[in-house]
């Protein structure tokens, strides 16, 4: 007869007490050994396993923000004011929210799952999209649209075949079923990001002013509601501890299971959630996201005036087996927890039943200073919520430019041999055309519906995304993100400069007023004294250029630790703006449409090709300076296209950025199949110099003048190129060639890599 094993004694807040020479395993949570005695100190005892769980969540990388804290407070800084008013939430709040005028606000943010989207690229990317959704619900907001830049190692490369098809197939399938149009971001390749793909996912929601929310609780007596989905084993340290890692050469250090998603109980939530506020039986709402429900229990009770008591075994589960700790680790996807007045009790769980969504009371808003939580009767938890929300660990980590810098920005691209001939000249527009950056992007955009919900104006392949948000008026706002990181390895502080210059004279080519920034910074690891100098860089850089426009960031995300073994990535600080337009129906795209239109060049092109495409594709080369940044000549250009475009003098617009004039230049002529004939007075130069700052329009014959005018009275440099019309691209005296075997070579690139999207 065998002994029955002793059943294992509960660690609660008095065993923790009696028993401080018991060991945790706070090393393998990710807790460094001050860390761990900083916890210790905080409590006066050694913490239980719970509090040891929710402490290494939170003050994980991911979720603490500890190494980016000292660099963010400088957007802090920014004036909070946008033209059409103050900015109604900013950074610290689930989204930032905006003012856009006629009683309407708009909350947006962009955040990343690069990690779990590695190690399970689907699931990976859809719980991203799910989570950005629920920030987004939580502010008050209907989501309206979503936007996925996307980042993958070399195309042909066999990973990249594993996590790209993936990884899409997540963005399209949570966010279709949804309902939710995507309606912009970027696919970019580049050697340094396989091994480490970057998913970053962004949102925007539409709201009232009146129907703006926080998330704090508050009232002594009022309960704690979770409600949503059951909590489960997946994502059990999630991205909590993935995205606060070094991956190594053979893949993730650590493995934790990828969260898993279930968009149609998401839109059942949404729904739900919505109703709740309308009918104004919550408090506060707050999502469960990274760190589960040891963040959801820690941000609301530290951001109330009182305490929090929550009984952990009242959680739903959908797997009876997890021990106290998983489940408050858990990042079981599609949760919320609301803050409700008891007199409103019957009424939110009415609707709650309503929407067939899952809702139990776990605990209650107390009175003090202290977040508890028992389980079966005992208490496992009992510690000071701020702590573990708000005060984390906050690293100096040296910053050092790197070594190699100076060398790099010696090698310029501007000394790299040139096409000497018309022929060689083709040879490069048609190799860069063909390029995975550039290359015809519908495989992946097919995969998305960007037209449900009946209120997108324009999508991709344009500049920026377009929704309308009141029918009746035609307000709407248009989106951009984008980042060359190619510059920002040159220069990070110009590199993220222009960033923000990319996506603002997307929103200002498409006639929007640019209002706020949101932005994703994706580095690698803060422990690295040179990772470290090109994120402080890029955020100097952006505030710099941000107070310099006039527009806030309103919020946003750091990713670090995005590197395999030594090899960083190309630093990407994703920046994406928002902008109002008074009236949709005058939005312009971009595309040639009809023959004889003059084309216009605006802004000055300079010798400027270090970080281009053609560098990058023809020589495989990368160094020198980045183009210069001129935020005054952006905001000329802005505002001539906005006159112009109000004016209905504006064919079709085209923002130049990666692949220069060439690009712009095809793409529109792909667009309807409408060819170009342009005269230049340096081919080579005018074609692929990268200077920021510039945009191609057509207008009609007689509009010429008047726009003429109109860039007299900005100040913008214009020069007249050419005429559109015919099947060819014609640049005289160096090149003809028929479009449509340039678009051919175009469509090509991904299909032929990645099959068709059936297959």
């Amino acid at each position: 007869m065998t002994d029955t094993p002793a059943k294992p004694v509960l660690d609660t807040v008095d065993h923790a007490a009696g028993t401080p020479e018991r060991e945790l395993p706070w090393s393998e949570l990710g807790l460094k050994p001050d860390e761990y005695e900083r916890i210790v100190e905080i409590l006066g005892r050694r913490p239980t396993g719970a509090e040891l769980a929710m402490y290494s969540v939170m003050w994980s990388e991911h979720c603490s923000y500890k190494s980016s804290k000292v660099h963010l407070r400088k957007f802090g800084e920014l004036p909070q004011e946008t033209p059409l008013g103050k900015t109604l939430a900013g950074i610290g709040e689930n989204a930032g929210v905006i003012d856009i005028g006629q009683g309407y606000a708009v909350t947006f943010k962009v955040e990343s799952h690069n990690h779990p989207s590695y190690v399970e690229p689907y699931q990976g990317a859809a719980t991203g999209v799910g989570g950005i959704v629920r920030d987004i619900l939580a502010m008050g907001a209907r989501p309206v649209a979503v936007m996925d830049p996307l980042r993958f190692g070399p195309l042909d490369a066999e990973d990249t075949q594993r996590v790209l098809p993936g990884i899409v197939a997540g963005v399209g399938g949570y966010g279709n079923c949804l309902g939710l149009p995507n309606i912009g971001g970027e696919v970019v390749f580049d050697p340094t990001y396989l091994g480490n793909p970057l998913v970053n996912a962004l949102c925007v929601g539409v709201l009232r002013h009146e129907d703006l929310h926080l998330a704090f609780a508050s009232g002594v007596g009022n309960k704690v509601v979770l409600y949503g989905a059951r909590t489960g084993g997946d994502g059990i340290g999630g991205v909590s501890v993935l995205a606060s890692e070094t991956f190594d050469a053979d893949g993730p250090a650590k493995r934790p299971s990828v969260q898993v998603g279930d968009p149609f109980m998401e839109k059942l939530l949404i729904e739900c959630t919505l109703e709740l506020f309308a009918a104004k039986v919550v408090n506060g709402i707050q999502d469960l996201g990274g760190a589960g429900l040891s963040c959801a229990t820690s941000e609301l009770a530290s951001a109330g005036d009182g305490g929090m008591h929550v009984e952990l075994d009242t959680v739903p589960l959908r797997d009876s087996s997890l021990s106290p700790e998983e489940i408050l680790m858990s990042e079981s996807q599609e949760r919320m927890m609301a803050v409700v007045e008891p007199q409103h009790l019957d009424a939110f769980m009415e609707i709650c039943q309503k929407w067939d969504v899952e809702a139990v009371v776990v605990g209650e808003v107390t009175d003090g200073d202290r977040l508890v939580i028992d389980w079966h009767g005992e208490t496992i938890v009992d510690v000071p919520p701020r702590t573990v929300a708000h005060d984390g660990p906050v690293y100096e980590r040296p910053v050092e430019r790197p070594q190699w810098q100076d060398a790099l920005q010696g090698d310029a691209a501007e000394d790299l041999p040139r096409p000497a001939s018309g022929d060689e000249l083709l040879d490069h527009l048609r190799r860069v055309v063909a390029s995975p950056d550039i290359a015809d992007k519908s495989w992946v955009t097919d995969q998305y519906d960007r037209y449900v919900q009946g209120n997108t104006v324009t999508a991709q392949p344009d500049d920026a995304g377009v929704v309308r948000i009141d029918p009746e008026t035609n307000l709407g706002v248009a989106v951009s993100t984008d980042c060359n990181g190619r510059f920002a390895k040159l220069d990070p502080y110009v590199g993220a400069q222009l960033a923000l210059a990319e996506s603002f004279r997307n929103i200002s080519v498409a006639g929007a007023l640019p209002l706020a920034v949101t932005d994703c910074l994706n580095f690698g690891s803060p422990e690295d004294s040179g990772v470290m100098w090109q994120f402080e860089q890029a955020t100097h850089g952006l505030k710099d250029a941000c107070a310099e426009l006039g527009i806030p960031v309103t919020g946003g995300n750091v990713s670090f630790y995005n590197q395999t073994g030594e090899t960083a990535i190309l630093p990407t600080p994703v920046v994406g703006v928002l902008g109002v337009m008074d009236d949709v129906t005058r939005r312009v795209r971009h595309g040639f449409r009809a023959e004889g239109e003059h084309v216009l060049l605006l802004g000055t092109t300079e010798a400027e090709l270090s970080g281009s495409t053609w560098a990058h594709v023809v020589h495989e080369h990368l160094g020198g300076l980045p183009p210069r940044v001129d935020l005054a000549a952006e905001q000329a250009l802005g505002a001539l296209m906005r006159d112009a475009i109000a004016a209905g003098i504006v064919t079709s617009a085209h923002d130049l950025s990666d692949g220069g004039l060439a690009v712009a230049l095809v793409e529109s002529a792909f667009r309807h199949d409408v060819g170009v004939t342009v005269a230049l007075d340096d081919p080579f130069i005018d074609l692929f110099s990268e200077s920021s700052a510039r945009a191609i329009v057509t207008v009609a014959e007689a509009d010429h003048d008047a726009f003429v005018q109109l860039a007299e009275q900005h100040g913008v440099e214009l020069a007249s190129i050419g005429r559109t019309g015919g099947s060819e691209l014609v640049v005289e005296g160096q090149l003809t060639v028929p479009v449509a075997e340039l678009k051919a070579a175009w469509r090509a690139t991904l299909p032929d890599a990645l099959g068709t999207i059936l297959a």
